[in-house]
């Protein structure tokens, strides 16, 4: 009891700070001094589980704490995991990942990629393109040249802006700077006779062009006339075009089916729904001139299903549009004050566009007018006249050659040549 009167008075002693309970262990068993009332209580030990760390304990990390964007983007260099434990566990980028982000961070920057492993160019591509650097206005357009300078149909080969007007406009440049496009579908645009795009047609940078869907695109016989005007004179621009839809444009006539014959590498052509006036005589010109062939049955070519966007900017181009459809809905909200201004006279109605019934009634006469040429449809039964015609050229050689040598066995007992002609005809 000596040891417990010492203890007490250690533990009730003002001079010592609190030190929390003590335990004591006496034959083998722990026991806790009671500092409230100074006895010995017997207790088990409780089992806690060791931590490291306290509860809501967090970490931070970071490389620079001076500037804020430097620090996020410096945590990118450490990838973050968890265990089938739950732990977190981190780990640090390799090097090539790490230059990797720092050029596509940079990209607008690159002098030239020519020459450049084509390979590890589409991982930077797809970096920046995660990144949306080609969305920004200035630099994403110097960006996106440089890769196109040296990969051409990689960076995109096939083309889709059906009904895309709001992005042509928006993103007119950008598009510019495609190369070695195959297929452009530009349908439902109204883009015009007179729009910088058809402009650039023309131009050797799109000679490559085999396939060109120009459908409801209010083009007329003069924009005919300048997107023809390079092949006809120069033998250049889309001299290379395979498959053309021009139809849904009322306002081309008979004159600019003339301007057509051109093209004269033309597989597939379809002007239905347009201005002319002689059907059957633009029929028998397109197949005497072209060699193209008058289809009863729609053709699969004009379905509008085989022409995508490919390409390593094909994500580019949904975040373009993206961007405009964004930047569009702010003014759905604007129509009913629009309709409030309009009843009260605040501002002026904009009257709708009539459309002719007499164009109409003129394009649905036409009907169907879909061409295409007839070796490249009928492949099998070509083949078959051939081979029945070759038959034929051969009796036909027969008979020619057996009609030679009787005309030159009659020359030869009429004809009766000097030895001076005979002196003339060996000195040729």
């Amino acid at each position: 009891q000596n040891w417990t009167r010492g203890m007490s008075y250690c533990l009730h002693s003002e001079s010592h700070l609190d030190t929390g309970p003590i335990y004591v262990r006496e034959n083998g068993k722990l026991h806790v001094v009671n500092q409230g009332a100074g006895g010995i209580q017997n207790v088990t030990p409780k089992t806690r589980p060791f931590r490291l760390f306290s509860r809501g304990f967090s970490v931070e990390l970071c490389m620079n704490r001076e500037d804020d964007r430097a620090r996020r983007q410096r945590t990118d260099h450490f990838i973050f995991t968890y265990t089938k434990e739950g732990n977190l566990r981190y780990s640090a980028k390799s090097l090539f990942s790490l230059v990797l982000g720092y050029i596509s961070d940079n990209v607008d920057h690159i002098d030239s990629l020519i020459g450049f492993p084509e390979q590890i160019a589409e991982k930077l591509f797809s970096a920046a393109e995660a990144r949306q650097k080609f969305t920004e206005p200035v630099t994403g357009l110097r960006a996106l040249q440089k890769f196109t300078e040296a990969y051409g149909s990689l960076v995109l080969c096939s083309l889709c802006l059906r009904n895309r007007y709001l992005v042509i406009s928006e993103k007119l440049e950008e598009i510019k700077s495609f190369r070695e496009l195959t297929c452009l579908d530009l349908s439902c645009c109204k883009l015009g006779d007179e729009h910088e795009l058809l402009e650039h047609l023309t131009k050797e940078a799109l000679s490559s062009v085999k396939r060109l869907l120009l459908k409801d695109n209010s083009l007329s016989d003069a924009g005919l006339r300048r997107m023809t005007a390079p092949v006809r004179v120069l033998k250049k621009g889309l001299e290379n075009l395979l498959v053309l839809d021009l139809s849904c444009n009322p306002k081309i006539t008979d004159v600019g089916i003339g301007y057509l014959l051109s093209f004269k590498k033309l597989n597939c052509l379809d002007i239905s729904e347009t201005g002319l006036k002689d059907v059957n005589a633009v029929i028998k010109r397109i197949q005497m001139q072209i060699g193209l062939v008058h289809s009863k049955v729609p053709l699969k070519e004009f379905d509008h299903s085989n022409c995508k966007t490919e390409g390593w900017a094909e994500q580019t181009v949904l975040q373009w549009e993206q961007a405009v459809m964004e930047a569009i809905k702010p003014q759905d909200t604007l129509r009913s004050r629009t309709a409030a201004l309009h009843f009260y006279g605040k501002t002026h109605r904009i009257e709708e566009v009539v459309k002719c019934t007499l164009v109409e009634a003129e394009t649905k006469a036409s009907g169907n007018l879909q061409f295409y040429k007839e070796k490249v449809q009928n492949c099998h039964l070509s083949l078959q006249k051939e081979v029945a015609g070759s038959h034929e050229l051969k009796n036909n050689k027969k008979r020619a050659l057996a009609e030679q040598e009787r005309e030159r066995t009659s020359k030869q007992k009429h004809l009766c040549l000097t030895v001076e002609d005979w002196d003339l005809l060996n000195t040729y």
